[in-house]
């Protein structure tokens, strides 16, 4: 009598159960991850977002027993005269420091560093960099110093015998802008740097042997192949000025007036100055918000390279 051995069709696993064990393989690594960003990250958001559907304060009965208020912190907020001050401002700080100070200048820099001979390559770099790796509280104090009126930049200008000029009161919003540009301008040089090394030089140099001139290989040869690095680089420094508060609270307090005030500042001043934490919550969560949609518009532009 003879036995039939098992065709290979018999022994194989069903597909479903397969692809259902691959799954769960890869899915349990990142379970460790998942519950830290749902305790560490969700969680505060959770909590943040309810408080600013709350009366609760820093000081008085509301501070022991808040009570939920609905909408009314952001009715109040959209009647503020300073809130639309605060949201302009933060748009303009955001845009010229970041999206085009930070950007232009550090990718300007990483092409002149890459044409020019090491130990200037080397020293430009040194003085560019000095200025991110100082703590935030530190590079803001020196800036201070360098533009307030008996500055280093006053000072300056009357060598020269000019009138010396108060920068921090009289223009404190371009002040405030052009000290975030300097200060993170290292890192998108840093990033465009490495992004130019991959740039394979025979590519270029077809485009110098066709005719193109310095600022056609730029734009036709250049900036395409890097244009992944420009969307994810313009993603981190927006979402990174977005937060930034030490700078301008010490440099001019959001001042003179509102001058310089942005959402940080707006809700620091609400919830800690004036003690109501529920009002200045609902700021913080208007800022989350802006936030997010500039995450969404760069990362479907990054996935959209990606496709």
């Amino acid at each position: 009598m003879t036995t039939l051995a098992p065709t290979p069709e018999s022994t194989r696993p069903a597909p479903r159960a397969t692809a259902r064990g691959r799954s769960a393989r890869r899915t349990f690594p990142l379970l460790p991850a998942t519950i830290l960003l749902a305790v560490f990250l969700l969680g505060p958001i959770v909590v943040s977002l309810y408080g600013s559907f709350t009366d609760a304060t820093l000081s008085g009965t509301t501070a022991v027993s808040s009570s939920f208020v609905g909408l009314d912190n952001y009715v109040s907020l959209f009647k503020d005269a300073d809130f639309p001050v605060a949201i302009i401002n933060t748009v303009l700080f955001v845009l010229f420091s970041a999206v085009v100070g930070q950007n232009v200048i550090g990718l300007g820099l990483a092409l002149l560093m890459r044409s020019a001979n090491r130990v200037v390559a080397a020293v430009v770099g040194t003085v560019v960099v000095t200025a991110w790796v100082l703590p935030e509280i530190v590079a803001a104090f020196a800036a201070y110093a360098f533009f307030r009126d008996d500055g280093s930049l006053n000072t300056a200008l009357g060598a020269l015998g000019a009138s010396p000029i108060s920068w921090l009161y009289e223009h404190p919003m371009i002040i405030v802008i052009i000290a975030n540009a300097w200060r993170g301008t290292a890192f998108s040089m840093m990033v465009y740097s490495a992004a130019l090394s991959e740039v394979p030089p025979e590519v270029t140099e077809a485009a110098q042997m066709d005719g193109a001139s310095g600022a056609k290989q730029l734009f036709w040869v250049t900036l395409p192949m890097i244009r992944r690095t420009i969307a994810t680089n313009s993603m981190i420094v927006t979402l990174q000025t977005l937060s930034v508060f030490t700078l301008i609270f010490v440099m001019t307090g959001g001042g003179p007036g509102v001058a310089s005030t942005t959402l940080p500042i707006l809700a620091y001043q609400e919830a800690f100055k004036f003690g109501q934490l529920g009002f200045g919550t609902a700021i913080a969560t208007i800022m989350l918000i802006v936030g997010a949609i500039f995450s969404v518009f760069y990362i479907r532009a990054l996935r959209t390279e990606v496709k």
